[in-house]
């Protein structure tokens, strides 16, 4: 299997798995889905975070505010695989209660990623959401 069909299997499955479970208020999986090693960072949409310790502490604030995931799913625009290295550039739609209230968004993410001895590993997120036509 090539480092990109492999990267995509994870992507697909386990990294997909993790998000749908925060967005269901489950912040372990997500949790598993990045790097246990520095550096690791993300410039969120909701929240920014350096360091393990401050991103585990953000997904579970993240995790607090969300329930009730319908759907999840990430459109890729761009995605590499060098060595031990990747990227995806996509838009994420979501559907979920966000502090019990319905909502469905998309954001524009950007994602590099890691593969470390125990498999591809995301160490750095920027997201922002995309402004609805009215704003």
């Amino acid at each position: 299997m090539s480092d990109r069909a492999e990267f995509l299997d994870w992507l697909n499955g386990e990294y997909t798995e993790g998000e749908r479970a925060l967005f269901n208020g489950d912040d372990g999986p997500r949790r598993n889905t990045w790097a246990r090693s520095e550096p690791v960072s993300v410039l969120g949409a909701w929240r920014n975070a350096v360091g393990r310790e401050d991103l585990i502490e953000a997904f579970v604030d993240l995790a607090q505010s969300f329930s009730d995931c319908t759907e999840y799913g990430l459109d890729l625009i761009s995605l590499d695989v060098v060595g031990d290295l990747a990227y995806t550039v996509g838009y994420e739609r979501v559907s979920t209660s966000v502090d019990g209230k319905p909502r469905t968004f998309t954001l524009r993410s950007t994602q590099v990623y890691r593969r470390d001895a125990d498999g591809w590993r995301v160490v750095h997120r920027h997201a922002d959401s995309v402004p609805s036509p009215a704003e």
